[in-house]
């Protein structure tokens, strides 16, 4: 295979193995990756000769830091549509991950964030280690957590989800592991031992000699503040449960919020509850789609890439600025119905019962 190739495609012994492989971008998705990807998983699922997927990052660092966002400004800049384009088949890359009929082992070794989650944390066997940081950064970015992450982190316990949805806050192993964005952790220094197993034996039989107890995490501490503080029925009633919590992780929180989208964290604690309601993976990516696509048109979409990407200035301008001015009808539109030939029809017609918004 040409190291040129974005992602490296093989059959070692039992098992198909996806490298993401554009080291020097973190492994961030673009769309022809994506089409690779859902043609090898495609191809492999009818291959008797492939008993288990394997993904994994080229580089050091990580697995994946998430979407092309450069490609994404200039498009939202511009008016086109190639991120719709690139959303459509990502999202349903993500559902038959999810629905993928052979063991599908992520690798979340190191950096894992947004487009990342989306091409791991669906899989059947997701593998963290000491070096994990798994993320949903988007409203930091004017964005709102897709690739099915409202719906991931609407089931994680009590209010864990929302917490890190609003805050876009990295978690390590065990963290992800108590949210259930993964399954097992294994040291990073023995990945390469377990992927050669792997190539030779069952999933549980490779695993079992690999996977022990992670490092302790933070979230399990803070459960009592983020439960309550979280439950509230809108993001300025979150703000101020956390400033009168008397907990200094809480009050951070709120700075941190403080700093995000008003605009996106209002329309991500809507999804996020959103997603409660809706049921299978197939129908949240439906509301991300129309969410993602609305964001397109968003102001802060732009600002906030110009500011954490372009500029790196880290100083946006949202707009509006203050949650007091998003409004109830600027909320809703993220969620407007596209169109019969714009939705993303994930689900097929009567297969599951709708749920009103």
């Amino acid at each position: 295979m040409s190291g040129e190739e974005e992602v490296l495609v093989r059959v070692e012994g039992r098992a198909g193995r996806l490298v993401l492989n554009r080291p020097k971008a973190l492994n961030a998705l673009s769309h022809p990756m994506v089409l690779r990807i859902e043609e090898a998983l495609t191809a492999w699922r009818e291959d008797p000769a492939v008993e288990t997927v394997v993904i994994s990052g080229a580089g050091e660092r990580g697995l994946c830091a998430g979407g092309d966002i450069r490609a994404i400004y200039e498009d939202a800049r511009t008016g086109g549509s190639a991120s719709a384009d690139f959303w459509r088949d990502e999202y349903r890359l993500n559902a038959l991950i999810a629905r993928y009929p052979k063991p599908y082992v992520a690798l979340m070794d190191g950096i894992v964030m947004g487009g990342g989650v989306g091409v791991s944390a669906h899989g059947s066997v997701r593998i963290v280690t000491e070096r994990s940081r798994v993320a949903m950064p988007e409203t930091g970015i004017g964005f709102v957590p897709d690739v099915g992450g409202t719906y991931l982190l609407a089931l994680a316990p009590g209010e864990l989800g929302t917490h890190l949805a609003l805050t876009g806050a990295p978690v390590g192993a065990a963290d992800a592991l108590l949210c259930g964005l993964a399954d097992h952790f294994v040291p990073s220094e023995r990945l390469g031992a377990l992927v050669a197993d792997l190539a030779r034996v069952p999933v549980h039989d490779a695993l079992t000699p690999y996977v022990g107890p992670a490092p302790d995490g933070e979230l399990a501490s803070h459960r009592e503040w983020i439960d309550h503080c979280y439950a509230a029925d809108t993001v300025e009633e979150v703000l101020a449960r956390l400033l009168a919590s008397g907990v200094p992780a809480a009050k951070e929180a709120a700075a941190t919020l403080a700093a995000k989208s008003p605009t996106a964290l209002k329309v991500t604690l809507a999804a996020l509850r959103g997603a409660r309601r809706l049921g299978p993976l197939e129908r949240v990516l439906e509301q991300e789609y129309r969410v993602s696509c609305a964001a397109l048109s968003s102001p802060d979409l732009v600002e906030g890439i110009r500011a954490q990407v372009i500029d790196k200035d880290r100083a946006p301008h949202w707009s509006p600025a203050r949650l007091a001015e998003v409004t109830e009808a600027d909320t809703a539109r993220y969620f407007a119905p596209l169109g019969e030939h714009g939705e993303l029809a994930l689900a097929r017609a009567g297969s599951f019962q709708e749920v009103p918004w």
